[in-house]
């Protein structure tokens, strides 16, 4: 992707695109890339990097929702089973299949959790992963060796898929942009345009890197700013209400010894009714989450003492190592932007995980709601919509085909894995240059020569960029992601051609940031 080239695109003030997307994350992307697979003209715009905000701090799962099931949420979870199916097979080198276990203490539960994934199973239908099934207690502490013994009785297996979130996103982009589409980065929205009749005819945006505006005329926008929808609401309907109920998820990052194995650990009822994950993910264990209601949406939510005492607690009561705050390597916060409750209710499990699409009487689009897994079909739904607004028949969606950016059915191994196709031309890269194939850190795999790619080729633009969401170091380890980023900026800058003002502004701003990961600090 060429940031350059895409706003220049913006240069010719008489250009109408079919579309204009607000939000860079999951949804908008999703809404680009069906756009785009019927063949209308898109303009997508991120205000800060692509997934920056929830989509990078998901739990890493591409599931359907067993915890959904058992609500009652069956159409939710049907739709979700397909397009986990569809998306592990358009992007196998950023998904894979993660075989789960419940771990079995009562005979109840056994009875109880294997009907509930047997019908999960079933729901998969030839989308299915693989057999869920009961396996012995001693089959349950071989896979999960680290594992609480006293009372088990068995566990229960059944598969559900994984994948790397912010580079999901990435290839997303990426597709996009080969499709024809103009996405950027750093380009927040500071209004909605609107016609004498008072319907929306575009938008104004800034670059906030060089400085300049433009203003994008379009057929239709839509708001797919998640937890943030209300902020672009109301540059609509200044006088509108609440519709945005953010509630946030928080994850810890520690070795990947304290379970071991290559099974994840489901826990699907803790003391207060939460389901927790322990996934092994990028050699280390991510552990969450939380579903606590906040007030206000923010860029960088912080973890409360409370979320992080209730996961550490809950692990201690399955693992036989303890962990404790000083074992945590990272944790990070993310908001789901979920539909505000009715008045007098604060019960996250009455808020639907479904998304809803609203059209304001202006034209504005809205989507909201939704998860990770239903991109694809949140996307089509809301270019349905489009099409109404616009009042033209369009071409049928092609998305649930589209092989996504890196597409290779031959995968390289360990974090290689996830360029997919483009990792032969980073490897051309490297051989012409063989000082690029210097790690960054002693204890991590991540070179030089992605730091370089990351800007010429991924739109990076900023040091977060590179460790956050390119390379996943600060999510996985944030001092070492501190330790790393000096030898980072001194990359980015001879690439982008900046001076050593700009090194020491963004060192200082990213220190800022990575510190909020460090659970000492919190």
């Amino acid at each position: 992707m060429d940031r350059n080239a895409n706003l220049k695109k913006l240069e010719n003030k008489e250009r109408v695109w079919d579309l204009a997307v607000i939000g860079g994350g999951a949804s908008g992307l999703g809404v680009a890339l069906d756009a785009l697979s019927r063949g209308l003209s898109v303009a997508l715009f991120e205000r800060a990097d692509f997934a920056q905000g929830t989509s990078s701090r998901s739990t890493k799962l591409v599931h359907g929702g067993v915890r959904y099931l058992a609500q009652g949420e069956v159409g939710l979870v049907f739709e979700a089973l397909k397009e986990r199916g569809r998306l592990l097979h358009n992007a196998p080198h950023l998904t894979e299949n993660q075989p789960f276990i419940i771990p079995i203490y009562t005979f109840f539960d056994r009875w109880k959790y294997s009907i509930g994934l047997k019908i999960y199973d079933w729901m998969a239908g030839r989308l299915r992963l693989g057999k869920s099934r009961f396996i012995s207690r001693e089959m349950t502490l071989e896979r999960l060796p680290q594992i609480k013994s006293e009372g088990l009785l068995g566990g229960i297996v059944y598969h559900d898929g994984q994948f790397d979130d912010a580079r999901l996103a990435l290839a997303i982009a990426q597709s996009c942009d080969a499709m024809g589409g103009c996405v950027l980065n750093h380009m927040p929205v500071s209004d909605v345009l609107k016609n004498c009749e008072g319907k929306v005819e575009g938008v104004s945006v800034k670059d906030t890197l060089g400085g300049k505006k433009y203003r994008v005329r379009a057929r239709a926008v839509v708001n797919a700013t998640g937890v943030f929808a209300d902020k672009i609401l109301r540059m609509d309907q200044p006088d509108i209400g609440k519709t945005i109920q953010p509630s946030q998820g928080i994850h810890l990052v520690m070795d990947r010894t304290f379970l071991g194995g290559q099974d994840a650990l489901m826990i699907p009822a803790t003391s207060d009714g939460r389901v927790l994950f322990a996934v092994p993910w990028q050699d280390k264990l991510v552990v969450g989450t939380t579903d606590t209601l906040r007030e206000k949406a923010k860029m960088e939510p912080r973890p409360l003492a409370s979320e992080i005492s209730f996961i550490l607690d809950t692990a201690r009561q399955y693992l036989k190592n303890p962990p404790t705050r000083a074992d945590v390597l990272s944790v990070f916060a993310g908001l789901r932007p979920l539909a505000a409750p009715k008045e007098g209710s604060m019960k996250t499990k009455e808020i639907s995980r479904s998304h809803k699409i609203i059209v304001s009487d202006s034209g504005l689009i809205t989507l909201t709601g939704g998860k990770w897994t239903t991109f694809r079909k949140m996307g089509e739904d809301t270019v349905e919509a489009v099409g109404k607004v616009i009042r033209v028949k369009l071409k049928a969606s092609k998305s649930m085909d589209v092989r996504l950016h890196g597409y290779s059915e031959s995968l390289e191994s360990g974090h290689w894995r996830s360029y997919g196709s483009a990792g032969a031309r980073l490897r051309k890269m490297v051989e012409g240059d063989p000082s690029l194939s210097k790690c960054l850190h002693e204890r991590y795999p991540y070179t030089e020569a992605e730091v370089v790619w990351a800007v010429r080729e991924e739109m990076a633009m900023k040091v977060e960029d590179v460790l956050s969401r390119r390379m996943r170091v600060l999510i996985l380890d944030a001092k070492a992601a501190i330790a790393m980023a000096p030898r980072v900026a001194e990359l980015m800058a001879a690439e982008l051609g900046k001076d050593v003002d700009w090194i020491t502004a963004q060192l200082e701003d990213f220190n800022k940031l990575a510190n909020k990961y460090v659970i000492d600090s919190l």
